[in-house]
């Protein structure tokens, strides 16, 4: 498949954004000879979509060339979190869901790694193709960890909406490649270190709330997780959902930590409202520091 090159001026409206809240970041194409994509499959021009009024969010869409961004914090505790944007899989919510968490990652000492992973989705099945791009840059990450400064055991993922339902997958079936591994980038283990969904989208049924679809299941090997939700989101991203996957983590007996407010609604993320749910990002703090995953370094 021809891919349609991103213009100039994108790839310059792309640093810009990425370069507000911090010093520029370092970014890696994530498939150096181009991603795999369903045969006829045409993608337009990658392009930024300004934010409509106060209310509106900024957002980029037709992502064809996958990247990862790595913002370094300026004292470095070895600890990274890949920031999974959310955007029902056709849109990236670059901004408030991505750069800015990039920046409170760092003033905790942790290093952040903005996944810009595929969209509008290709497949029938979401979140396929950026399934792929999240267990590439995990292998990125490990295997370069030295180079990046973070110790390879020490790297989570953290995804808002259509980006939780990825974080959600990449966590529980990284055994299960998505492509044909490249022994000169790819790892064995890429399954994260810890997991940190904030309101993920399809893991139960618009028809049917109240049950965890099965491919959204933990297993006896999924990583500790710090779950986040409003109670009046609904729908497909229902706060039903992240209760349903706390009970599976207390059912099986893995660490986990749940935070349900009354009010939020969907798509919060770092913008503030001035509800409780606004305060998430101190929750998510203190169970990491709790956790361990704020210590000083520790030799990878």
């Amino acid at each position: 498949m021809k891919i349609n090159i991103l213009p100039i001026a994108l790839l310059l409206s792309w640093a810009t954004i990425s370069s507000v809240y911090g010093a520029e970041p370092t970014v890696i194409k994530l498939w150096p000879e181009g991603p795999l994509e369903k045969p006829g499959v045409i993608i337009d021009a990658e392009k930024v979509l300004q934010p409509k009024g106060e209310s509106d969010v900024l957002r980029i869409t037709n992502v064809s060339d996958p990247t990862i961004s790595i913002y370094r914090p300026a004292s470095p505790n070895g600890t990274a979190v890949m920031v999974c944007p959310g955007g029902g899989y056709g849109i990236l919510a670059i901004e408030h869901e991505g750069t800015q968490v990039c920046d409170w990652l760092n003033g905790l000492g942790v290093t952040a790694v903005l996944l810009k992973y595929r969209v509008p989705v290709r497949q029938a099945v979401p979140g396929y193709e950026p399934l792929q791009d999240a267990q590439r840059a995990m292998s990125v990450l490990r295997t370069r960890s030295k180079e990046f400064g973070i110790n390879p055991q020490r790297i989570g993922i953290l995804g808002f909406s259509a980006g939780g339902h990825l974080a959600v997958m990449a966590s529980f079936h990284s055994k299960e490649r998505m492509y044909r591994i490249d022994p000169q980038i790819d790892i064995e283990d890429v399954v994260p270190n810890f997991l940190i969904p904030v309101y993920p989208a399809y893991l139960v049924s618009k028809d049917d709330p109240f049950t965890l679809l099965g491919l959204c299941k933990p297993t006896a090997v999924a990583p500790p997780a710090c779950i986040i939700h409003a109670h009046d989101d609904k729908g497909t991203t229902s706060s039903s959902a992240s209760a349903l996957l706390y009970l599976e983590y207390k059912r099986l007996g893995i660490p986990a930590e749940l935070h349900i407010c009354s009010s939020g609604g969907h798509g919060f993320g770092m913008r503030k409202s001035g509800k409780p749910i606004n305060d998430w990002p101190e929750r998510v703090a203190e169970w990491m520091k709790a956790s361990g995953w704020l210590d000083e370094p520790r030799k990878p």
